[in-house]
């Protein structure tokens, strides 16, 4: 069932010392992701980035918070809405940076660009550009931890359009039949490519969608670091033991699906009043002023923030291009005899 945001985690009012650090870190985090998907949407209409492009702009809380209950060894899997998630993994800016960019400096060496990325070091298992197809494959990471019984969780995400595909009920189907520990999380932004999911989705409720397969799951809000991070840590614990576990995170994507995207199809004036009324930053901003941080210690961070995005994008200028005997590696992987 849906719950109500609550001040902190575990629903304690928040005027601790570990609060404030922990506000800060996802400050940081949520911050930097802001920043840096405004420079890369920058770059793109300045050319330096081609093909497709999917902003994070809104959703910080989402990566930030989930990321904060992950354990080592844990793994992420997402769609194409992905430089986010990289970034609260822990991959280097400017490495993420040079791959949008299609640079040899890049995580992928240049050759997987915005949507294809890849960091096993870090548990970050792709970015997918094929609508619904990682929740597949996260559920095969899940199966892979169940196999190995490393008490390792897969933490596989999906917008509100790739709810509607086929192959995220099969997957929920042998999650529950096998118990593999695997968190679903629907980042359900309002309106998938275009279209609200008042007019695509029969259950417009889709933490309900595992009902049938008897996954349990809860309406989250998305827009609050800390109500993710605590229903974060309910699921995880969730599938650890018993299996698979739905978070849906209402929140809202302030740019177009893609760059090329003018989102008209937004009622007039509604971005304006997310923006002024749910803004994930601005909520945490007034949290930390309220336990006592001052206006100056907040410029420095935003500050020291976009110095680390102005140095990734000279560093993604800069690298050079992949060298053409790139196409021939990574294709295979040899595995050794046994």
């Amino acid at each position: 069932m849906a719950r109500a945001r609550k001040n902190g985690v575990g629903g304690q009012k928040a005027n601790s010392l570990a609060d404030k650090d922990r506000w800060l870190k996802y400050y940081r985090s949520m911050l930097l992701i802001r920043r840096f998907e405004e420079r890369a949407g920058q770059l793109y209409g300045m050319g330096l980035i081609g093909g497709f492009c999917h902003l994070y702009i809104g959703q910080e809380a989402i990566a930030v918070g989930m990321e904060s209950v992950k354990r080592a060894g844990d793994q992420i899997i997402t769609g194409y809405r992905d430089h986010g998630h990289m970034l609260a993994a822990g991959m280097d800016p400017k490495e993420v940076m040079a791959e949008l960019t299609g640079r040899a400096g890049g995580s992928s060496h240049g050759k997987g660009g915005s949507m294809h990325m890849f960091s096993v070091p870090n548990g970050f298992f792709g970015g997918h550009g094929i609508v619904g197809a990682q929740v597949s494959l996260g559920t095969g990471l899940a199966l892979a931890n169940s196999y190995r019984n490393d008490g390792a969780v897969s933490y596989t995400y999906f917008g509100d359009g790739a709810a509607n595909q086929g192959q995220v009920y099969e997957s929920f189907n042998m999650a529950e039949l096998w118990s593999l520990p695997v968190v679903y999380v629907i980042e359900n932004n309002q309106y998938a490519m275009g279209t609200s999911v008042e007019r695509s989705s029969a259950e417009t409720h889709l933490y309900r969608r595992g009902l049938s397969f008897n996954i349990p799951g809860e309406e989250v809000d998305g827009m609050d670091v800390d109500a993710v991070a605590e229903a974060g840590a309910r699921a995880a614990e969730h599938a650890r033991t018993k299996g698979p576990y739905i978070l849906e995170m209402k929140t809202y994507r302030y740019r177009g699906h893609s760059m090329s995207d003018p989102a008209k199809y937004r009622p007039q004036g509604e971005l304006e009043e997310v923006r002024k009324t749910r803004d994930p930053i601005d909520h945490l901003k007034a949290k930390l002023e309220g336990v006592g941080l001052k206006e100056e210690e907040l410029k420095a961070i935003d500050a020291e923030v976009r110095q680390i995005v102005l140095d990734a994008a000279e560093y993604a200028r800069t690298s050079p291009e992949p060298d053409p005997s790139e196409l021939y590696t990574d294709v295979y992987l040899e595995a050794a005899a046994r």
